[in-house]
């Protein structure tokens, strides 16, 4: 049976909270993966002045972004503008935004040798500037809704450090633990322990929940996902379920939703691969569930995306469930398409 950390009472609007304890609601709270992002008009006039690590590393910027969906577009919970490769970051890595090509990491793991040259790091230190924008971003937001704080899962980092880059199949990641197990597990383990330190420090700072993404989960079969990924986002969960709200996101991951649901995590991530009756099926009430809604149908008619997300919620129940995108909001969406998600969320009273 989860245990579940304490609600801050000053919260004023606390349904993402009381879902992941899985009380009954009267309705589903409602965020989207990606709400502080490029489909804003807003957020693309930053873009324009300011590089990407600019925009993450500097507490004000970091803050504004952050705030963004939920004055303009409703949602009942923030999520720290940020990304995951701030962990390669301080562990030493080099990682560049190239427009149009996204993540390089120059200076990526090429044999075993190169895991014993990464070092533990002091992560308070490293990563100051992600929280003193989550201290900013809690007195901004004025206690109106949830601060969530978000970290990628050791299996995801891993990928771009061994890769070097964004990958469709992730080939030289997975070649380095067939290659290299016994280095694979060592660099897991350091990318484990730094996201750990992170994550404490997140919550110490202020955030009222955590969010860890797998995002390249589905890369592995069954057998490599157990052995390579599992066992560190486990320590994660142990490390952290105590202490916050854990959701947890491992893409594509439709075989280890009873694993999950044995995890100690709060809440679990879906895509739209899996269906409500499925997932509910192997899940029951141990679990909330987060999800599923396609970005894609986003691209609809209004009236259609009104119907769609109507019969999301109804299929998943006002118990123990969060609606959301069953993964991050695309681009070029428009921005009165996402607010007719949120806003027929929000009226299934």
């Amino acid at each position: 049976m989860n245990t579940f950390p304490m609600i801050d009472s000053q919260i004023k609007n606390d349904l993402l909270l009381k879902a992941l304890k899985g009380e009954v609601l009267e309705r589903p709270p409602v965020w989207m993966m990606r709400q502080a992002g490029r489909y804003l008009p807003d957020f693309m006039k930053l873009k324009a002045k300011y590089s990407f690590f600019e925009r993450v590393e500097t507490p004000e910027l970091a803050t504004e972004i952050t705030i963004m969906p939920v004055t303009q577009i409703g949602v009942d919970a923030a999520i720290l503008f940020s990304d995951i490769l701030v962990i390669p970051q301080a562990l030493g890595m080099e990682v560049l935004m190239t427009p149009g090509k996204g993540p390089q990491l120059p200076g990526r793991i090429k044999k075993p040798e190169d895991v014993h040259n990464i070092m533990s790091v002091d992560i308070k230190e490293r990563l100051h500037y992600v929280f003193e924008a989550i201290k900013l971003t809690k007195k901004e937001l004025n206690n109106e809704v949830p601060l969530i704080g978000f970290a990628g899962a050791p299996w995801t980092i891993f990928c771009y450090m061994v890769q070097g880059e964004g990958s469709k199949n992730f080939d030289k990641a997975k070649a380095f633990c067939y290659k290299h197990p016994h280095e694979s597990g060592l660099l897991l383990q350091k990318i484990t322990d730094a996201t750990i330190d992170y994550l404490k420090a997140k919550v110490e700072a202020g955030v009222d929940a955590v969010q860890i993404f797998d995002s390249w989960a589905s890369v592995l079969s069954p057998e490599m996902y157990f052995k390579f990924s599992m066992p560190y986002f486990q320590q994660i969960i142990n490390a952290l379920k105590d202490i916050t709200f854990v959701i947890s996101y491992p893409k594509g991951l439709w075989y280890g939703l009873e694993e999950f649901a044995q995890s100690g995590t709060h809440a679990l991530g879906i895509d739209w691969t899996v269906s409500p009756e499925f997932a509910r099926s192997i899940l029951k009430d141990r679990v909330t569930i987060q999800g599923n809604f396609d970005p894609c149908n986003l691209y609809a008619p209004i009236p259609e995306i009104i119907k769609a997300t109507k019969d999301m919620v109804k299929r998943f129940g006002k118990q123990g469930y969060i609606a959301n995108l069953g993964h991050g909001i695309l681009p070029d969406i428009p921005v009165d398409h996402a607010r007719a998600f949120v806003d027929t969320v929000k009226s299934m009273n």
